[in-house]
């Protein structure tokens, strides 16, 4: 009877300890481009702002952090939300306990746009890191567009290539050891997100990287469109197209002669707004 209680407690407390460690929060990727003012709105909601709380821009990706904190916060200025601020980081600074509770207890944490190396090399291991991380397990909305989709996921795209390094907006093959990725927020660690997809073509780079990391499920979210993440659940939000690429098989060929990656069974899905699936 002893040993069935202690089963029992044992069973109780590995529910109780996986219950506590799946976030509350919310995820909502915007691939880029503009955001219509449906989108902002269907935001606003998801993190509840009307009844109370602020929002914080995280502006590290730009090259120009007040000038993305200005862009970034005009549309939730139109809507009424008036609770809407800068909060930016320099690398190597000291930063204050009030600062970094003023992410941790934001209900909406917005990543805007630049490049994903720049936000990761600020935030990648720092207090910053682990504050965003506690908003999202206790119920905050993690947002980011373009590079601030791109941090979401644990595998990062960087955008660079390793093969052909001129900077071009999609990859010219598919090929081995040519995409770069370096360790995002970690936020999603089953998916790989990539943006700008439709508008800027970039099928090669994905499906190389779905390849290249067969367990992954790949997601190409296009310009003006968003994927909505609760748990396991992902909604397609906005005007255009979610691409999601998996490799099931987990199969992965590299040509002898040339370095061309070749795989077999495929899937890839064109999702529309308002269109879910699950991710792991």
């Amino acid at each position: 009877m002893k040993g069935i209680l202690a089963l029992c407690f044992l069973l109780s407390y590995s529910i109780s300890s996986f219950s506590q460690a799946a976030p509350k929060g919310k995820l909502f990727i915007i691939g880029g481009g503009s955001r219509p003012d449906s989108m902002v709105e269907r935001i606003i909601q998801e993190a509840d702002l009307r009844s109370g709380g602020y929002a914080i821009i995280l502006p590290m990706s730009s090259i120009e952090p007040d000038s993305a904190v200005y862009y970034a916060s005009q549309q939730f200025l139109k809507a009424n939300i008036k609770s809407i601020r800068g909060v930016h980081f320099v690398k190597g600074q000291q930063w204050s306990a009030h600062k970094l509770d003023s992410v941790r207890n934001a209900k909406l944490i917005y990543i805007s746009g630049g490049d994903q190396n720049r936000f990761m090399d600020v935030v990648l291991g720092t207090e910053i890191e682990k504050a965003i991380h506690d908003a999202y397990q206790k119920g905050s909305v993690i947002a980011g567009t373009s590079a601030g989709a791109a941090v979401m996921s644990k595998i990062m795209i960087t955008g660079n290539e390793l093969k052909h390094p001129d900077y071009s907006s999609t990859f010219q093959n598919i090929e081995e050891a040519n995409i770069e990725t370096k360790q995002g927020l970690g936020l999603l660690t089953s998916v790989i997100i990539d943006q700008h997809f439709v508008a800027r073509s970039r099928y090669n780079r994905l499906i190389s990287a779905v390849i290249e990391f067969p367990q992954m499920k790949g997601i190409g979210i296009d310009e003006s469109t968003a994927i909505l993440v609760k748990g396991n659940e992902v909604e397609v939000v906005g005007d255009s197209q979610v691409i999601v690429i998996e490799n099931p098989k987990q199969s992965k060929k590299v040509t002898n002669n040339t370095g061309k990656l070749g795989a077999t069974g495929l899937q890839l899905s064109v999702l529309l707004p308002g269109d879910k699936f699950k991710i792991k």
